[in-house]
């Protein structure tokens, strides 16, 4: 051991002792090596408290050695670079790395806050739902800032992320996930065979369990056989290898996430080089080969700094050459352990003992015996000298079969204790893939059952603990997913020493204990949320019985080791106070993410500029080179307006609405959604979707339509055109375009796939050019030979085909602004000659290019609705007064709920008109309507404006509303009070304010 790291062997460990590195904990300078984690480098330096528990704050220290830890979650790095609850066990140690831990005040080896041990019972079970619930709901926030404060999980960087993060996809034959033993076997057959396979695995090394012992595989040492087969995988053009790399989640069809760690948190990164990358890979075949943990033993002061995994200190030993204690004693009710007494020994470690909940260990623990080291079998450790770190054991012998203790306790001394519980695989991604987990009474664990997904769970996650065992089984999946996919297999084997076999495990969920129930020292089952023993016991004696109820009022399996290792022993304890057995208990549903996954690397590249893509119309440079101002309607970026000569938005609307009501105007109207809709039963499929009756549409007409949910509220509305017998073309609102695309493919093949019905959205292909005014018709008939524009020969809501200034075009006489008015729908590659030529046609009548908010005041002046802003989901066609759209000769979509008692109110919110009283005060929209503003708080409110703008062409402010009974309600006076404060004195009309009768738009 060095003097600058006093618990470093003098050798041995996978680490590079020529590269030290120098990294700050809790403020203090410490130095590890290249190869170390943060938590192994640690342990070498001595550190014993990690944190502080979630509810009593008690010391803690290193459990684990990987995703199962559940104590040592730091803050790593500082300023925008921070990141929260990162485990020490899973971050790799590198120059400069910055450490600290939120719990514990005003330190964590010093933490006033430990006082809170002494109300334990205070805290128990289901503290949260009893002891600050008050008698009003404001009760809570004198509890929730110090609670936060005292959970101490962490703290969000405060700056925008700096780094950079990606996402690729991938498919393959084979997905392998964990490169131990079992996955290397089994992605070495399969790349035989010449697979397309992708392996993965969270450490940076392959080797699993081989990199942590001593243990010789083709009579090399485990590791180099291990690295030699990573070198031979990564040499095969077919196999992707990743390592740092994560399988977080399995979904359906195959289709699993990985999360590939692709640098230091102290290395920059950039668009080539990203901190993290999320794969999304699609698999034929998967082979889950995650391992297994290894389960805690349950007995007083089990938490206490110097309580570990047996399996942990080995690895700690063989990979790191760390000695994480002086003077050790191994207690297990396995073979498992004897192995780390074996791996302490050799490291020079005094082990005093090796106690076993066994009454005989059997040959394993020949070689125990003979290096010197005492076996008590028969014995348990049931309780734990020491408070920041363990200074020693209490041990027993176990009397009536495992429940009792004889009473000759006896104390021995040691800083360290390595645990064995036995085993429990890594089931999570089997359990995600919607399989179901068996319990195997010999192992004492669950183990996977069948999955409906094409995927073999391979080695100790498929319950095999002996290498050999874990060996043969991971070339059992190589070759069972190569028979499934019809390759060539290559067979061949992989040797290891002879064993004696092992004993069998006996169960010993928890150790018996000799104090009070209630009052005594705590029995911890999951370290991470405080859960004890006495925790379940309440939670069955208040009536909870189902594993997922104990779950939830416990919080046993809560937080970022979801319950890896506290939830076997916790279940077996539930079983136990139940009066029944395991498999009838059952085990709480794991769900993805595997461990805790960086929110960066879940959203990857699509953050600011490109959190939502950009979309533009093809007319989109010609909008800039005009100068219009752009706002984003549904992902497109439509123009807003378009100023001149230093206009602001309200004098170049006032500018842009009075020339298209006095002469012409055009607008790009393309990122109006667009969907073809073809087949022999469109006419019914469509009559199912929307209100109006479909047939009634002839040939070379238009009708305007609406679509309800299945709640009966407004959906979206558009135009529909009927262009042939079995073709109709659809129209539906900007931000709607998408959703209801997917709506329409989604009630055709899930309720009427008999139905001959083909969609097509043409939203991108075709552009939309509304040329509006009392102008047009001229404009139009100009540039064409082949249509002829005259109200006779082109009646309002028609729709002829034919070519304008030679270009072939699908026109329609329709008006969204109660002018005479045409669209005109074309190839998008012809939409920019198009609008130019109408441009330079249209100059003798002064055209007028506008944008959304012209497009708006003038629909508002007609009184025309815009689904999303004059509707929130809970406006009907009658509260908008369209009954007329309403046809009472067919079913469809929605109208069944047109008839509940809510949906006929004669109070609800209707479609009303409003105007100011001063006929200058512009409403603010989202102003809430009163009938008093000075009534006594709270004020009762009877509707709200949702659009309101001032009319150049009216001179003076309209306001659309919608009101309680408004349509029984004009002519009277209300109060439009905005957030501000501000009051205006408004009067409620009808909801058209410009040529009601609609005689313009059909001249």
């Amino acid at each position: 051991m060095t003097d600058k790291q006093p618990y470093r062997l003098a050798e041995g460990g996978h680490i590079d002792r020529t590269r030290p590195l120098a990294f700050r904990y809790n403020g203090k300078s410490l130095v590890g090596f290249d190869g170390d984690s943060l938590a192994s480098a640690l342990l070498a330096n001595g550190v014993d408290i990690v944190g502080r528990s979630f509810k009593y704050h008690r010391p803690r220290g290193i459990v684990g050695s990987g995703a199962e830890e559940p104590n040592a979650l730091m803050q790593i790095g500082m300023g925008a670079r921070t990141e929260p609850n990162v485990r020490a066990t899973q971050a790799l140690l590198y120059e400069g790395l910055e450490a600290r831990v939120i719990k514990g005040w005003p330190s964590v080896e010093h933490d006033v806050q430990e006082v809170l041990g002494v109300a334990k019972n205070v805290f128990a079970a289901g503290f949260y739902y009893k002891t600050f619930m008050g008698p009003t709901q404001r009760a809570w926030q004198w509890f929730e800032h110090p609670i936060r404060k005292m959970a101490g999980m962490g703290e969000s960087p405060a700056e925008p992320d700096a780094d950079t993060y990606t996402h690729r996809h991938a498919h393959c034959d084979v997905l392998v996930a964990g490169a131990g033993p079992a996955g290397l076997c089994a992605a070495l057959t399969a790349a035989r065979a010449g697979l397309r396979v992708v392996i993965a695995d969270e450490s940076p090394r392959f080797g699993g369990r081989l990199l942590d012992g001593q243990e010789r595989v083709d009579s090399k040492p485990g590791h180099k056989w291990a690295h030699a087969v990573q070198r031979e995988l990564e040499s095969i053009e077919s196999v992707r290898v990743l390592t740092n790399s994560t399988v977080i989640a399995y979904h359906d069809h195959n289709f699993l996430t990985i999360s590939e760690q692709c640098l230091r948190q102290g290395e920059a990164s950039s668009a080539a080089n990203p901190r993290q990358r999320l794969w999304k890979v699609r698999a034929k075949q998967v082979v889950l080969a995650q391992g297994a943990f290894e389960r805690p033993l349950v007995f007083c002061n089990n938490d206490r700094p110097g309580v570990m995994q047996a399996s942990a200190v080995s690895t700690y030993i063989n990979r790191y050459g760390v000695a994480p204690g002086r003077r050790a004693v191994v207690f297990t009710n396995n073979d498992s352990a004897y192995t780390t007494a074996l791996d302490l020994h050799r490291a020079g470690v005094v082990v005093a003992a090796v106690i076993d909940s066994r009454a005989a260990a059997g040959a394993v623990a020949k070689s125990v015996i003979d290096a010197g080291i005492a076996v008590h079998a028969n014995s348990v450790i049931f309780d734990v000298k020491g408070r920041k770190r363990v200074a020693g054991a209490k041990i027993d012998t176990l009397t009536n079969g495992g429940r009792g203790l004889a009473g000759d306790s006896a104390l021995i001394d040691c800083d360290l204790i390595a645990m064995s519980g036995g085993w429990s695989p890594a089931v999570h991604l089997h359990s995600h893939s919607g399989g179901k987990n068996q319990w195997d009474d010999q192992k004492l664990c669950f183990v996977p059952g069948v999955s409906p997904q094409a995927c073999v769970s391979a080695g100790s996650g498929n319950g095999k603990f002996e290498l050999a065992e874990v060996i043969e089984d991971g070339l059992r999946a190589g070759r069972e997913v190569c028979a499934t996919l019809q390759a060539d297999v290559t067979h061949f084997g992989v040797s290891t020493e002879a064993t004696d076999g092992p004993s069998p495990i006996e169960a010993l969920w928890r150790v018996p204990s000799p104090y009070h129930p209630d009052k005594g020292p705590k029995q911890f089952l999951d370290y991470q949320n405080d859960v004890g023993v006495s925790d379940v016991r309440l939670a069955v004696r208040e009536g909870f019985r189902n594993v997922e109820h104990v779950k939830r009022y416990t919080a046993l399996g809560f937080g970022t080791d979801q319950g890896k290792l506290g939830n076997i022993n916790g279940m077996a304890v539930l079983a136990e106070l139940l009066g029944e057995d395991i498999p009838s208990v059952g085990t709480t549903t794991f769900r993805p993410n595997y461990t805790p996954t960086a929110f960066g690397t879940i959203a990857g590249p699509d953050v600011r500029d490109l959190y939502d893509p950009i979309r533009k119309t093809a007319l989109h440079e010609w909008h800039e080179q005009a100068g219009a101002k752009f706002e984003v309607v549904g992902q497109w970026h439509r123009p807003w307006y378009f100023p001149k000569n230093g206009e602001d938005l309200h004098a170049a609307v006032n500018r842009e609405c009075v020339s298209t009501r006095e002469s012409l105007g055009i607008m790009d109207a393309s990122t109006l959604g667009k969907i073809e809709v073809y087949g022999a039963d469109a006419k019914a499929f469509l009559d199912i979707m929307y209100t109006h009756d479909i047939g009634k549409i002839e040939v070379g007409r238009c009708a305007y339509g609406i679509m309800l949910g299945e709640d009966g509220m407004v959906k979206d509305d558009g135009v529909m055109a009927r262009v042939a017998e079995n073709h109709y073309y659809l129209t539906t609102t900007t931000g709607g375009a998408a959703a209801i695309y997917a709506w329409l493919e989604f009630w055709l093949q899930t309720e009427f796939p008999h139905f001959d019905v083909y969609l097509t959205s043409s939203t991108d292909h075709n552009s939309t050019i509304a040329v509006v005014g009392p102008n047009s018709r001229k404009l139009l008939q100009k540039l064409t030979s082949d249509l002829d524009f005259s109200k006779e020969a082109f009646p309002f809501m028609s729709v002829k085909s034919g070519t304008l200034a030679d270009i072939p075009v699908q026109v329609f006489r329709i008006s969204f602004s109660g002018e005479l008015a045409f669209e005109i729908n074309l190839h998008s590659d012809f939409a920019m000659c198009m609008w130019k030529t109408l441009m330079s046609a249209g100059e003798e009548f002064n055209i007028t290019p506008y944008g959304t908010e012209t497009l708006h005041v003038l629909r508002a002046e007609k009184g025309f609705v815009i689904i999303g802003q004059d509707t929130d989901g809970s406006v009907t066609p009658q509260d908008l007064g369209m009954h007329w759209l309403l046809s009472k000769n067919k079913d469809y979509v929605g109208k069944r709920s047109l008839s509940r008692p809510d949906c006929v109110r004669t109070d609800r919110k209707q479609l009303v008109g409003l105007l100011s009283m001063d006929g200058k005060s512009v409403v603010e929209e989202g102003a809430q309507l009163v009938e008093d503003p000075e009534a006594d708080f709270p004020v009762p409110l009877v509707g709200h404006v949702s659009s309101s703008y001032y009319s150049a062409c009216l001179g003076h402010p309209i306001a659309m509303a919608l009101l309680m009974g408004g349509r029984k309600r004009i002519g009277e006076v209300l109060y439009a009070v905005s957030p501000s404060g501000e009051r205006v004195k408004v009067s409620v009309c009808k909801p058209v304010f410009v040529d009601p009768k609609g005689d313009k738009q059909r001249v």
